[in-house]
C-alpha cells in the first residue's frame, strides 16, 4: 500500500516564479490528503497530474493566507467540473464563514455536501479516523493558533505462513482469528501457537506536518519516532533573532527538533524568499541530522513498508 508525499508549494508568506506558497498531497493507500491549500495549488495538482476530484480531505493548518488562499478556487473548480461526492474540511473555525461568504458573494450553491470539522489548539485531537489509519491534530507555537497533523496507519495483523496453510491443510475460515492472535488445534489435540502459524505484522507509518512555528519542543512527544517529518525551516540560523520575532524556525531548529524526535527522514521547506538558492539551507540543517531533504515542487517522498522481525 502506498504511503507517498507530494510537494506541491514550498515558499512562505510571498510567492515567486519558483515556488508557490504550502500545499502538500499525502497518498495513503489510494486515499488522497490535501495538507494546506497556499494560492496556486489547483494549477499544482494540474502540472503534476494529480485527480483533484479524489481529494476527500484537506486539512489547514492555520488562517496566515499563503497556507489557505487557494482553497475558494480549489472548491470553486471541483464544483465547476460536476463533483457530487462530499469534501470535509479540518480547519480552525473561523475559515467555515470565510469560505461561505465568498460563496454567497458569487451565488454559488455548490453540487456537492461541504463539512467543515473544527478544531482546537490547546491539546492533540482526533480529526479523522477509518479502518486503515487515524489523523490528530499537533499544537504549535505561531503568530495566529496553528496546528500539524500527524498521520498514522493502524497496526495491521501478523500475517499467516501460506507453508503452515499448507502443512496443515488450515481451513480459511479459521485464518482471522489467528491472525488476530488466537491458536489453531489440530484434530489429535496439538495445539499450533498464533506465533508459530504467522509472520510478522506490518509496521504502522507515520508523517507528521509541522507547520508554521517556532522552535518549539513540546511537540517531540507526539511525533518521537515518526518515519517522516515536515518542519517549516524559513531561516537560515544566522537570522534567529528575526525568526523568534515572526514565530518561525531555521534551518538548525527543524533539525535540533528531527533529532531529539527520532525521526526517520526530515523535510523541510516554507522557505523565506530572500533564499534563491535553498543549498544553505540543507547544509545547515544536514550539519546535525544528515536525514535532511529539501522540500522542492514536484518532489515525491516515499515511506517504504516494515515489518516486526519474524519470531
Amino acid at each position: 500500500m502506498s504511503f507517498e508525499l507530494t510537494i506541491l508549494g514550498c515558499n512562505s508568506a510571498i510567492p515567486t516564479n519558483h515556488r508557490k506558497p504550502t500545499a502538500q498531497l499525502l497518498n495513503i493507500g489510494e486515499q488522497f490528503f490535501l495538507i494546506d491549500c497556499g494560492e496556486g495549488t489547483q494549477l499544482q495538482l494540474r502540472k503534476y497530474k494529480i485527480k483533484m476530484q479524489s481529494i476527500q480531505h484537506i486539512f489547514i493548518s492555520h488562517l496566515h493566507g499563503d497556507h489557505y488562499f487557494g482553497l475558494i478556487g480549489f472548491i470553486s473548480t471541483m464544483h465547476l467540473l460536476g463533483r457530487v461526492k462530499e469534501l470535509n474540511i479540518y480547519a480552525p473555525s473561523e475559515l467555515k464563514e470565510i469560505i461561505y461568504i465568498q460563496l454567497a458573494a458569487s451565488k454559488t450553491e455548490l453540487r456537492f455536501p461541504l463539512f467543515f470539522h473544527e478544531f482546537g489548539f490547546d491539546e492533540p485531537e482526533l480529526l479523522m479516523e477509518n479502518n486503515e489509519l487515524i489523523v490528530q491534530t499537533i499544537p504549535l507555537n505561531h503568530s495566529l493558533p496553528c496546528c500539524g497533523f500527524l498521520f498514522k496507519e493502524k497496526l495491521k495483523p501478523r500475517r499467516m505462513r501460506k507453508e503452515k496453510i499448507q502443512e496443515f491443510n488450515i481451513s480459511p475460515e479459521f485464518i482471522p482469528s489467528i491472525k488476530a492472535g488466537g491458536d489453531y488445534i489440530l484434530n489429535d489435540g496439538t495445539v499450533l501457537s498464533h506465533i508459530e502459524l504467522t509472520r510478522g505484522a506490518q509496521l504502522p507509518r507515520s508523517f507528521a506536518f509541522c507547520s508554521d512555528t517556532k522552535y518549539y519542543e513540546k511537540i517531540i512527544p507526539q511525533i518521537s519516532g515518526t518515519d517522516m517529518l515536515y518542519h517549516e525551516a524559513t531561516f537560515l540560523d544566522e537570522l534567529k533573532e528575526r525568526a523568534n520575532q515572526t514565530f518561525h524556525s531555521t534551518a538548525k531548529d527543524a533539525a535540533t527538533i528531527a533529532l531529539k524526535s527520532n525521526v526517520g527522514k526530515l523535510i523541510i521547506g516554507h522557505y523565506s524568499q530572500r533564499y534563491y538558492d535553498l543549498n544553505p539551507l540543507l547544509f545547515e540543517a544536514r550539519s546535525i541530522f544528515s536525514e535532511t531533504y529539501l522540500a522542492l515542487e514536484g518532489e515525491k517522498f516515499d515511506v517504504k513498508r516494515k515489518y516486526d522481525p519474524d519470531s
